[in-house]
Parts: C-alpha cells; sequence; structure tokens
C-alpha cells in the first residue's frame, strides 16, 4: 500500500530539526559559520592591497619616488597578500572539514534515531510503507540532510557574505560606482523566487519517483525466485523500465527548470563587467575613479557575480533537502500506535503462561468488516490448543493479538489474568516464542540463527532444542553443521528445514507461551510426528497455540478451536468435536476416511 506524504505540523520546522540534530556540535558548527564569513571577507584584501600598489608605487603621480623611498612598504604589501593567501587557504581547509565532521555526526545520530523508530514501529506501520521507501529515505533522503549540513549552508553563507562584504567595500571606494553596479541585482531574486516556486513541488515528486523504483528493485531482488520460476524476467525488465524512465524523465524536467532560468542569471551575472567597463571608463576619465580603485573594481567583481550564478544552485538543493527532509521527518517523528501505557507492569520475571481471550473482535483500522467476532476462549497454563479452520477465517490474526502485535477492537486479551495492554512490550514478548509459516531466517549460521532470542545459549543448548524441532538430524548432515552459512532468507534450505529452524528458535528462549503458524506444513508426517512428540516433553512448560491444517497436528491437543467467518464454532478434544458430525468431523473423513 502506498503512503501518500503530507506535511505535517512537525515539533520543530526543518532548519530547526536539522540544528537539534547537531546537539554536541553547536560550537563547532558556530565557528565553522564565522570562518565562512572570515576567509570570504578575506578575500577583498588582494584586490586592496593590489589597488594600493598600482596607485602607490605603478601608476600614481609619486609612484617611482615612493617605489624608491618605500620599497620595505611595497614588499610588505607583496607579502601581506601572498600570506593573507596562505592563512585564507588553512582557514578555508579547516572549515571544510568542520562542516564534513558536523555532517557525518547528523547522518549518524538521524540514521541511529530512524532505525530506532523503525525497531520500534508496529504491523499497521509496516503494511502501509513500502520497503523500498523506507530504505529510500535511511539512505539517499538522508544523504540530501548531510549535503545541506556540509554544502548548501557553507555556500549560502559563503555568496551572502562575500555579496555583503564586496558591496560594502564598493561602497567605501566609491558609492557611485558601486551603485551602478548593484543596481540589477535585485532582479536576482526575482528570479530565484520565481524559480523556487516551479521547482519545489517538482522535488517532491522526484523523491517518490525514486522510491518507487527502489521499491521495484527490492522486491525483484527479494522476489528472484518466483520471478525465476514464472519466466518473467523480461516483464520485471519492462516494468523496471518504465520506472525508471519515469524517474528519469521527472528529473530531467526538474533540472530544466533552472536550465530555462540560467540565461536570465547568466545575463544578468554578464552585465557586470558590461556595467564595469561603460562607467568605471567614464568615471576614470573624469577622474572620479583612480587606475587603483578602477583594479579594485575588476578585481572584485567576479564576487559579485558568482553569488548571482550560485543562488540558483543553491536553491535547488535546498528544494531538494526540503523533500527529502519532509520524507526522513515523517518516519523520525513516527509513533507507534501500539507501545507500552504510562502505567505499564514491569515483569521480569517468567509468565505461567495463561492465555484468555474474553469478548474479542477485531478489525484492521483500513476494513469495515470485522475479522474475528466475539472470540472466548481459556488456555490453562501448559495447554495445548489447536486452532483450525478454512483459510482467511482469522486464525493467525487471533494469535497475533497476544504479544500485541494488533490491538483487538473491542474485549480483552489476557495472560495470567492481566491484560495484555498491562505489561511492558518487551517483557510480554519475550515470555512469546513465535514460528510462522513464512520463516525469515538472516544471513548467518544456522547456530546463530536459532540462538537469536538468546544469545547467550552455548552449543550444547543449540542442539538440544533443533533435536526439540528435528532438526539436528539434517544440520550434522551439512559440511559446517551448525556452523553453516544460510544466505538471505534461508535461501539454500528447504521449506521443512527452514520451518524446523525456525521451530528450534522459537523454542531456545524458552517461552511461557509458544505461538505456532502452521510451523509443520512443510515436513513430512513422519518429521512432523517426532516434533509432536518432543513438544510433548519439553524440559519447560509452555502454553501452545497451534495453527494447524492438518488433523494429525491437531488431535493430540487439549482442545481445539474451530474458527468459520472470525467465529469459534466448535470447540473440544479430537473425539467429542468427531462425535458432534461437524465441520471437524467432515475434515476428518475428508483427511483421515472413516478410520480417524
Amino acid at each position: 500500500m502506498k503512503k501518500k506524504v503530507i506535511e505535517k505540523p512537525y515539533p520543530a520546522g526543518k532548519i530547526a530539526w536539522l540544528w537539534e540534530n547537531m546537539k554536541g556540535c553547536h560550537g563547532i558548527y558556530i565557528c565553522a559559520m564565522l570562518g565562512t564569513v572570515v576567509y570570504n571577507t578575506m578575500q577583498l584584501t588582494v584586490p586592496y592591497f593590489s589597488g594600493r600598489i598600482i596607485d602607490e608605487f605603478l601608476s600614481g603621480p609619486n609612484a617611482a619616488e615612493n617605489l624608491s623611498a618605500h620599497r620595505d612598504v611595497f614588499f610588505t604589501l607583496l607579502a601581506l597578500m601572498i600570506g593573507i593567501t596562505i592563512l585564507r587557504t588553512i582557514i578555508v581547509y579547516t572549515d571544510c572539514m568542520a562542516y564534513e565532521h558536523v555532517s557525518q555526526k547528523v547522518l549518524f545520530r538521524v540514521r541511529n534515531h530512524l532505525f530506532n523508530k523503525l525497531e520500534h514501529q508496529d504491523m499497521t506501520f509496516y503494511s502501509t510503507f513500502r520497503t523500498g521507501d523506507l530504505m529510500t529515505r535511511v539512505t539517499g533522503d538522508l544523504d540530501a540532510v548531510r549535503h545541506m549540513c556540509a554544502w548548501v549552508v557553507r555556500v549560502l553563507i559563503e555568496s551572502f557574505s562575500l555579496f555583503l562584504a564586496v558591496a560594502v567595500y564598493f561602497f567605501i571606494l566609491n558609492w557611485k560606482m558601486a551603485l551602478s553596479l548593484l543596481l540589477i541585482s535585485p532582479f536576482v531574486f526575482i528570479i530565484i523566487v520565481l524559480f523556487k516556486r516551479r521547482v519545489a513541488p517538482m522535488h517532491a515528486a522526484l523523491r517518490e519517483k525514486l522510491a518507487g523504483m527502489n521499491t521495484i528493485a527490492q522486491e525483484n531482488i527479494s522476489g528472484n525466485r518466483v520471478v525465476k520460476a514464472f519466466a518473467r524476467e523480461d516483464h520485471e525488465m519492462e516494468k523496471f523500465d518504465l520506472s525508471n524512465s519515469d524517474y528519469r524523465d521527472t528529473a530531467k524536467a526538474t533540472n530544466l527548470v533552472w536550465i530555462r532560468f540560467f540565461p536570465y542569471m547568466e545575463s544578468i551575472a554578464n552585465l557586470m563587467p558590461v556595467v564595469m567597463m561603460a562607467v568605471g571608463g567614464l568615471f576614470l576619465i573624469s577622474r572620479e575613479l583612480t587606475m587603483g580603485e578602477y583594479v579594485a573594481f575588476s578585481g572584485l567583481i567576479w564576487a559579485i557575480q558568482n553569488p548571482m550564478r550560485m543562488m540558483g544552485n543553491i536553491m535547488n538543493e535546498f528544494q531538494r533537502f526540503s523533500a527529502a527532509s519532509a520524507k526522513v521527518m515523517e518516519i523520525y517523528y513516527s509513533e507507534p500506535g501500539i507501545k507500552d501505557s504510562e502505567h505499564a507492569i514491569p515483569h521480569p520475571e517468567r509468565l505461567k503462561g495463561k492465555i484468555e481471550f474474553r469478548n474479542v473482535s477485531f478489525k484492521y483500522d483500513d476494513g469495515t468488516i470485522p475479522v474475528l467476532h466475539d472470540i472466548s476462549f481459556t488456555a490453562a497454563p501448559g495447554q495445548t490448543i489447536a486452532i483450525m479452520g478454512e483459510t482467511g477465517c482469522g486464525k493467525t490474526t487471533m494469535i497475533n493479538l497476544i504479544p500485541r502485535f494488533f490491538e483487538a477492537s473491542s474485549g480483552q486479551v489476557l495472560i495470567d489474568d492481566v491484560d495484555v495492554k498491562a505489561y511492558r512490550l518487551k517483557d510480554l514478548r519475550r515470555n512469546i516464542g513465535l514460528a510462522t509459516q513464512d520463516v525469515l531466517l538472516y544471513s548467518d549460521s544456522i547456530e546463530g540463527n536459532i540462538a537469536y532470542g538468546d544469545e547467550s545459549l552455548e552449543h550444547r543448548q543449540v542442539v538440544r532444542f533443533a533435536r526439540y524441532s528435528a532438526a539436528d538430524d539434517f544440520i550434522s548432515r551439512m559440511p559446517e553443521g551448525y556452523n553453516t552459512i544460510v544466505g538471505e532468507r534461508g535461501v539454500g534450505l528447504s521449506g521443512g528445514q527452514k520451518q524446523r529452524i525456525s521451530l528450534a528458535r522459537a523454542l531456545a528462549v524458552r517461552p511461557s507461551i509458544l505461538l505456532l503458524d502452521d510451523t509443520t506444513s512443510a515436513v513430512d508426517m513422519e518429521t512432523e510426528k517426532q516434533i509432536q512428540d518432543a513438544l510433548g516433553k519439553l524440559d519447560f512448560d509452555a502454553t501452545k497455540l497451534i495453527i494447524a491444517q492438518r488433523i494429525s497436528t491437531a488431535r493430540e491437543a487439549d482442545r481445539i478451536l474451530m474458527i468459520r467467518d472470525g467465529r469459534i464454532t466448535e470447540e473440544g478434544t479430537h473425539e467429542e468435536l468427531v462425535r458432534k458430525n461437524g465441520y471437524y468431523s467432515e475434515l476428518v473423513k475428508l483427511q483421515l476416511g472413516d478410520n480417524g
């Protein structure tokens, strides 16, 4: 589902948010900004000294006499020009390093904060945002934020400080000449305002196109087996090509906006030398301007032109930052809908495992039809409850309410007679082991995957839990055994092997409650029997809720719940439900024949 980005009244504006994330580096950044002003003001020194040398030692009426009598002043001025140039180079280098240091600190801080936010979001969040979109936000969009800190701010201060310093210096030298040159500068700002209005929405669209393209790439990389299984490579290449073309066209259109405005900016900037030659020449003839002053004006005319030329690039980059930061801040300030309540109960000790559903109903936020209707049942500590029903009847949703992946729309889910909302999420979920049909294994060793929930497990303990899930035999036959590195998402293992590793991982945390979502669907009947026998002989107590499709999985359970259309329609042991001649009895006959 695509998430439409909407501008929100965040606690801080974009610049204030950036400043907030410079915490600990404010002093360095202020010094860097002051350094930018200083080294740009120092740009005036070389033209100033050049003007003095020309007027006093080269073209002035007393030039020869001054050169003879004050040769030391001449060399002092030359030395100062060289020395200040070297000093300015050192300041520029140090200044750029300071900006880069702060920008990397901001990047590090914001990226960690975003990852922390992503880790604590609920399931609704992940059903709303696309993976490719989220990856774009923590990579490309964050780079635009870093670029703002390291380059845009520096060049903006550089342009304005240089422009203002030179403007003041020009007025000190000759106000008439300065006014003649600067009269055309207001037109630049008019063009910049018009440019901003055109380019701002295009940058927002560009970020959306990039997120869409990254989503297609991510889905194809992670789903490459499906693509190959259906021989859809050409189709996917065509789809990516369309998305890539769309992104390219949007990028070109965005850049073309500046290209359309650039000739006007360039024309205004290029008028400066013309004005300099025409007006300056007249002032030289009328002796309102000395040759040294003319050289000083000529030597610094670029310092007026360049800021004008840079304003377009600065505005373009600022709009890129604005669009990117809006997407980053959406995640930065997001809050999960499911989180610890203010009065959550700390419960570091192990739960007993009693589960109770009291009149529980549930529907998704974007849905109108309830998924669960008035569900009520109790599982005593250590009991095994099997949940059966047709596909889409709400079985998985039901067990997802226990670890609070979702919240019940009405009614209560209780563990040990306490509403699950009253527990801290960390304490609640630490007592729950979960194994699903759709298994995710990490690019790690098999031992690392099994010990994922408890890294303190010793090897012998890992082996014991693998034996409970009937995984030890096939793991031991691998060349590197438990040190075998599995590919991304368990590539290289069969479905049944992945399910058994997933089950071992769920058991390894020694949970009070074990939730198994059709975990043995991909294993053979013999292996399933081994797993069932092992689950009945665990060396710790656990209440087990098992979603099953096979009668062989459910028949040994203490109680079986039959779900149809989100309601419990039948409840009892295998023998009791067979005698009722209901839907369960029909399944038994279908799967096992009349001898079920």
